[in-house]
């Protein structure tokens, strides 16, 4: 028997006509909620958002309401939409107040466990409800208990010994569950390079150098559905033999996914609980590991035995984490890990990722095996958690549980230490943050459980604004021009000469464009009866008869209107004082253009926003500074002399005040080391020297400081100057030379002479003398030296 229980939370008053017992109920809510809302003392966020469609007016919060009540406040249209209760005291009729609404409707189902089953919703963007989730643990309730154990050859010992557990874990279940079913299935690594050796003999036997017989390596081989007859599982068992790999890791993760997704080969059935038992005393490799073995397709998660055989095992990864939970979960199966060895930390590392699976310590000779199941068992029993299956944009799901010992637990979804028979709640809030078509459906569903609650949501956007049938329709201006201007008198509020040739929807229409080719009201208004009521924004006001105008419209210079310089007036910036520009960014200040003698621009450029603009194409630089061929300040300069003072440009006099900079002729120029001025001396074509002084302003032109009489300057006068200024120079180095030779003469004149400097010397004279040598030898011999003598 199903039953039906319609819930109807906040209605709009226009419904309340229909069902007058329910809409006391629903005005009495709607009431309470604005009172509430006006007695706060908190800001009024219904006239806060300034609001000018209804449905925009709802969003704001379920204490809004819209009056689309004919000629309420149409000089102000954001004033339709604020708190019900200031809607009537302005003198809306309640019958034509749109507000808030929720629907909400409870269908039961024949769940065991969980209840309700299905749950319709119907909501408002902005609003939300609440509705009470129960889920029981029931006593006696039936089990699948699915083993899949690691047969590689570090587990030959406990693969002996397995056989015969398996009658003491179905004698230690039935204490929780009278209807329990065995299964078994083996794993040991992918059976490709380098996970196994790849040599001929060892893909046949990998235990071949031992000399015995191994079972060839397997990425999972699916032994015994789920039975209830424990012989056959304990034949099963002892029917296994080892195999063998290459390394470390196992392909346990690979295995347990398709476990957990071939349904009907491992037979789970859909009311029990389902147990999934990893036997293992190793690491199990993850998603990437394969692609050490060159497999690169990622894990679809989908079942691929064939002939009880995994046939994509050296087709796709092994299965990311995230997959792995999500199919587990999709399939309500709690996982069991049963280690032995130290990688048993490994494992309890997962835990938190892994929703409804414990890890626990085996023994070397599995003996704890059987109490290692029933407390795993009792573990994920008592702690139930409620999850949402699926996640809709839009629309956001909170659940706070309330445990059996009457705690909650605000933004927890789970409860521990939960007996059987007890019964969890969960307060489940769903909301609405936006519009979408079609009916969603969201699915809450406890961790390891087959029972759902599917909660089927829609959202109500559009407003009817649809009164009582005695009453005539009002308006929700939720377009940009409504459909309904046959309400307003054209003759009355338009004079247009073609008002009688047109409709007088298009009549009305074209009383609110500047121009037919136009949006209506500038898209910034509705038009109403002919008149355009503006939009307010954050941003500033708009205004106009055609919504045209607005003050904040103008240009934005690094993030600020006007550029903080100016003021906006009918979307154009008035700048400040020393400012200028469309947006205002520009200084009106010369002085950043100025070169140290008060320059602008060093005479070649223009001063634009601060910054020089090089008129002369031969200059660059900051201040246009830099130009080798380029005229000087002084020559540049000199054409303003000659313009002022001997009509330079006497074909176009007036050029002379307009391009020039002012003159001020002066009886004297001198020198000045002031930076802002120079002083130049220059000659005219007629032989006159004129000097003149340039001195900075606050312009972009100097002033020019001409010196009133000028001096004659002559080619002769040069050539004179220079005769006798060269002759001067060598007479006046002649006698320099003359000087300096009397001078040494005078010296070797004085110099005092030595005593032996009188006496003559004679021509020398040459004496031959014969020398006897005193060696008898030198004398045998008649050898005779000749000595030349020089006498004085």
């Amino acid at each position: 028997m199903e039953l039906r229980v319609f819930v109807n939370v906040a209605g709009s008053f226009p419904k309340a006509r229909r069902f007058p017992a329910k809409a006391v109920l629903s005005v009495v809510h709607i009431l309470a909620i604005a009172v509430t809302a006006s007695r706060t003392g908190v800001k009024n966020k219904c006239t806060a958002e300034k609001a000018y469609r209804c449905s925009e007016c709802l969003i704001l919060g379920p204490e809004c309401g819209w009056c689309f009540q004919k000629g309420f406040s149409d000089e102000s249209l954001h004033k339709r939409c604020d708190l019900i209760t200031n809607l009537i005291q302005k003198g809306c009729d309640p019958d034509y107040i749109e507000s808030f609404e929720v629907k909400k409707i409870v269908e039961e189902e024949k769940n065991l466990q969980l209840t309700p089953g299905k749950v319709t919703l119907q909501l408002r963007p902005g609003g939300e409800t609440s509705l009470i989730v129960d889920v029981r643990q029931l006593k006696n309730y039936p089990l699948d208990l699915y083993h899949l154990v690691d047969t590689s050859a570090s587990m030959v010992t406990n693969l002996e010994r397995l056989h015969s557990m398996g009658y003491s874990v179905s004698q230690k279940m039935a204490k929780y569950s009278s209807d329990f079913k065995f299964g078994f299935g083996s794993f040991v690594d992918k059976p490709v390079s380098p996970f196994i050796n790849i040599h001929p003999d060892k893909l046949i036997n990998p235990c071949s150098v031992y000399e015995t017989s191994c079972h060839p390596a397997h990425g999972f081989l699916h032994v015994l559905s789920l039975t209830n007859n424990i012989t056959e599982f304990r034949d099963a068992v002892e029917k296994q033999t080892i195999s063998g790999n290459e390394d470390t890791p196992e392909g346990g993760l690979d295995a347990l996914l398709q476990v957990a997704v071939c349904e009907s080969q491992i037979g789970w059935r859909k009311e029990a609980k389902r147990l999934l038992l990893l036997i293992t005393d190793q690491l199990s490799h993850l998603a990437l590991d394969s692609r050490l073995g060159g497999i690169v397709m990622p894990n679809d998660g989908n079942c691929h035995l064939k002939d009880n055989m995994y046939t994509h095992s050296t087709v796709m990864e092994h299965p990311s984490l995230g997959l792995l939970v999500d199919k587990l979960l999709e399939n309500s199966i709690h996982v069991i890990f049963a280690i032995q060895g130290s990688s048993i930390n490994w494992y309890k590392d997962l835990l938190p990722l892994m929703p409804g699976a414990v890890a626990w310590q085996l023994n070397s000779e599995l003996s704890n095996l059987s109490e290692l199941v029933a407390g795993a068992y009792q573990a994920l029993l008592s702690e139930v958690e409620l999850q949402v299956d699926n996640h809709i944009n839009g629309v956001y799901v909170r659940i706070a549980a309330i445990c059996p010992d009457g705690s909650t637990n605000p933004g927890q979804n789970k409860c521990r230490n939960v007996k059987a028979n007890e019964t969890v709640s969960f307060n489940v809030t769903i909301g609405v943050t936006e519009c979408y078509e079609g009916d969603k459906s969201i699915i809450l569903k406890p961790v390891g459980y087959n029972e759902t609650t599917i909660i089927s949501l829609s959202s109500t956007c559009a407003c009817q604004c649809k009164g009582p049938k005695a009453h005539v329709a009002g308006r929700c201006f939720n377009k940009e021009v409504d459909l309904d201007c046959r309400l307003c008198q054209c003759e009355d509020s338009v004079t247009n000469s073609t008002c009688r040739t047109l409709s007088k929807e298009q009549c009305l229409i074209e009383g609110c464009q500047q121009c037919k080719d136009q949006p209506v009201c500038s898209n910034r208004g509705i038009c109403n009866c002919g008149n355009c009521l503006c939009y307010q924004t954050k941003l500033g006001r708009v205004y106009g008869k055609y919504c045209e105008l607005d003050d904040f419209s103008c240009p934005y210079h690094q993030g600020q209107l006007c550029a903080g310089n100016g003021e906006c007036k009918g979307g154009e910036c008035q700048c400040y004082s020393g400012w200028q520009g469309e947006s205002c960014n520009c200084s009106s200040s010369l002085m950043s253009c100025r070169t140290g003698q008060g320059q602008i621009c060093s005479g070649r450029g223009t001063c634009v926003c601060g910054s020089c603009q090089c008129t002369e194409s031969r200059a660059s630089g900051p201040l246009c500074e830099v130009c080798p061929t380029c005229e000087n300040s002084c020559e540049n300069s000199w054409k303003c002399v000659q313009c002022h003072i001997l009509n330079y440009w006497t074909v176009y006099p007036a050029n002379c005040s307009t391009l020039c900079s002012q003159m001020v002729v002066v009886d004297h120029v001198s020198e000045s080391e002031e930076e802002i001025s120079q002083y130049c001396v220059f000659q005219a074509n007629d032989k006159w020297l004129y000097k003149f002084k340039m001195v900075a302003t606050n312009t972009e032109k100097d002033l020019l400081y001409i010196l009133k009489s000028s001096e004659y300057y002559s080619r002769h006068k040069i050539l004179a100057t220079f005769l006798v200024f060269s002759a001067g120079t060598v007479i006046t180095g002649l006698i320099i030379v003359m000087v300096f030779r009397q001078i040494m003469m005078h010296w070797n004149t004085n110099k005092p002479t030595h005593p032996g400097n009188n006496c003559k010397i004679s021509a020398p004279q040459k004496v031959m003398v014969n020398v006897k040598e005193g060696n008898a030898n030198a004398t045998r011999a008649g050898k005779v030296k000749a000595v030349t003598v020089l006498h004085p």
